[in-house]
């Protein structure tokens, strides 16, 4: 009994101690130990651990195999909790406590140059629901091709993760003109549609090589995410983004579409935006305009075919993050908002938010918003008190 128990234990040593590119070779290695540890071999024990060994060597040649066409694909996520207090009139205190987004996600790539991404969120108003699915070809620098659901191609902020936007919301810029409850009509889609995009960066220059130019072009159903066609007609949006220095970029956005609502009413959406942005060694600087040309759908009454307002609106907003130290970080933000390019429909909102990271997947953040806003007759200046949690796996 002794000399099994001896047996098993070096030939446990060996499996630890088994590599990729040696694999083959372990029969005769542990044979060798077996020898001169004075062990015993029984034809049996032989005889099983030949047969492990073999089976090792297939999953391992599989696995080069595998690894040759495809990664491990990478799962992850993250979740976001709040707490918010408002005096605004009638809103009895505000939301209290809520989980404000809780995402998984898998990506990877197939044969090298091929990424994949399929993220889900799993709360909120439409329940669990796919938020991306893309497919991108990504092989050279200059030119890239993706196909799927993904982020609109509209602004500098649109395209951020909420880890990275710095306060505990996109600018209203973002959510009126890019699709997070637009201001056509169009649900929340998180500024995301389905189409096919290319994009790439050119030009390389300076001592640092930084690429000069990048773009994006893409055309979209224009109906946002989860959702089929609804008129025939694309979205066409696109984007030129100089990089002026290391980390400085200016850009310019173009967007031209429509939009159907549920009650079959269709309106343009054509829209303008022009703004920089700054990430460098924890210094964040961002600002940006935007212009819509085109109706809401509630504009339209169908009794008389006519439409009401002007079809305009605009918004504009800049951030600032100043880095403390390693774990501390503060955000003021200037956010405004017209609802129909006029001054009597102007909201502001004015925000300071300091972060706290703990850790690159820990953030807790404290939130101060104090909001103008002109088109509430009842409660024109009132104040918000916002506290969040954000991790990440």
């Amino acid at each position: 009994m002794r000399k099994i128990f001896a047996y098993a234990f070096m030939v446990s040593l060996s499996c630890l101690s088994v590599q990729a590119e040696s694999v083959e070779n372990d029969v005769d290695a542990v044979n060798e130990s077996m020898t001169e540890s004075g062990v015993e071999s029984s034809g049996f024990l032989t005889q099983a651990l030949n047969s492990a060994i073999e089976e090792s060597v297939k999953d391992v040649e599989y696995g080069r195999k595998v690894t040759q066409f495809a990664s491990v694909p990478k799962f992850g996520g993250y979740a976001i909790g709040k707490y918010s207090y408002s005096d605004k009139f009638g809103e009895k205190g505000g939301d209290g406590f809520n989980s404000r987004l809780i995402r998984v996600y898998v990506d990877g790539t197939i044969l090298n140059d091929f990424k994949y991404r399929i993220q889900m969120e799993l709360n909120g108003d439409k329940k669990a629901h796919i938020k991306d699915v893309t497919l991108e070809w990504s092989k050279y620098k200059e030119f890239s091709v993706k196909v799927g659901q993904f982020k609109r191609c509209f602004t500098f902020e649109n395209p951020y993760n909420p880890f990275d936007v710095g306060v505990g919301d996109y600018s209203q810029l973002a959510k009126k003109l890019s699709g997070f409850g637009d201001y056509c009509g169009e649900a929340s889609m998180g500024g995301r549609d389905q189409g096919l995009q290319v994009a790439g960066d050119l030009f390389p220059v300076g001592e640092d090589k930084r690429r000069l130019l990048h773009y994006q072009l893409a055309v979209y159903n224009g109906q946002g995410i989860n959702v089929k066609d609804a008129d025939g007609k694309k979205d066409l949006i696109g984007t030129l983004q100089f990089q002026v220095v290391k980390d400085l970029y200016v850009g310019v956005f173009g967007w031209d579409g429509q939009y159907t609502g549920s009650n079959g009413v269709s309106v343009d959406r054509h829209r303008y935006a022009f703004g920089a942005k700054y990430e460098h060694d924890g210094w964040t600087a961002r600002g940006e305009y935007a212009h819509s040309q085109g109706h809401k759908v509630t504009d339209y009454d169908s009794s008389t075919g006519t439409w009401s307002g002007n079809g305009k609106a605009d918004a504009w907003y800049a951030t600032v993050g100043v880095p403390v130290n390693d774990w501390f970080k503060c955000y003021v933000k200037y956010d405004a908002y017209r609802d129909d390019a006029s001054w009597s429909t102007l909201k502001t909102i004015y925000t300071i938010a300091p972060n706290f990271q703990l850790h690159k997947n820990l953030v807790f953040q404290i939130q101060y918003n104090y909001v103008n806003d002109k088109t509430n007759a009842t409660d024109r200046h009132y104040n918000e008190v916002w506290a969040e949690t954000y991790f990440r796996f």
